[in-house]
């Protein structure tokens, strides 16, 4: 399986998700520079985080015009996967590959920090690797990571089944007094495309894969992803 990690002016995940793919997984892996238009070669595509063309304008605008996405575009139209991450997640909305938008958070300001997040979906080759509900921890890093959608969209995602991450209270604390961390439209911190071959995600599972950084959470995620495309292989 070959992974494919855009690079657009401004990406600074790139790097930590070839690691991931190659370095962990050892998947053959390239750089796909934002003006490139083949990716005819990559089984994944992934849309790391980062700040894409500075996040002018707003974040993902721009990006969307870049000629690797155009090319992502038609890969996802073919079924191919594609995960965005992050700044990721955005593009993915303003190119809409996926429905609804990142706004600024609730509370106007950048976040770093672990979260919580509840497992909503385990029928989908990005999530095989985890247990239904299950609870997992990811970092968080992001000042426009706020889900939104209208009032039909929102429900249409829960119709379909859409939503793949939830943030949630940690284990042990209080519900009564939790909020998400960001103000997301129904705590939603990752969601899927209707075929379930892209996804987006605000949180970083490539930042929770390795064990030299004490949390792994992450890593079924893609492991999920290559085990179910190499059984179909």
């Amino acid at each position: 399986m070959k992974f494919g990690i855009i690079v657009f002016p401004g990406s600074n995940c790139d790097r930590d998700m070839q690691w991931v793919a190659q370095g962990i997984l050892g998947q053959p892996t390239r750089a796909i520079w934002h003006e490139e238009t083949d990716v005819a070669d990559c089984d994944v595509i992934v849309i790391p985080g980062g700040f894409s063309y500075g996040d002018y304008l707003r974040c993902g605008a721009i990006a969307r015009f870049s000629p690797a996405l155009r090319a992502t575009v038609e890969a996802a139209q073919q079924g191919r996967y594609v995960i965005g991450i992050c700044n990721g997640f955005q593009i993915l909305t303003e190119s809409g590959l996926l429905p609804g938008a990142l706004i600024r958070n609730r509370d106007l300001h950048f976040i770093c920090d672990r979260v919580a997040l509840r497992v909503e979906r385990t029928d989908l080759p990005w999530t095989s690797g985890y247990g239904a509900g299950q609870v997992i921890t990811l970092p968080i890093a992001h000042g426009e990571g706020r889900y939104f959608a209208d009032e039909d969209t929102l429900k249409r995602i829960e119709d379909n089944h859409q939503v793949v991450f939830r943030y949630c209270p940690a284990p042990g604390q209080a519900v009564d007094s939790w909020q998400n961390p960001n103000g997301s439209l129904n705590d939603i911190a990752g969601i899927c495309s209707d075929r379930g071959n892209i996804l987006g995600m605000m949180p970083h599972p490539e930042r929770a894969a390795d064990p030299a950084m004490g949390n792994t959470d992450g890593l079924a995620l893609f492991e999920g992803l290559v085990a179910q495309a190499l059984a179909i292989a």
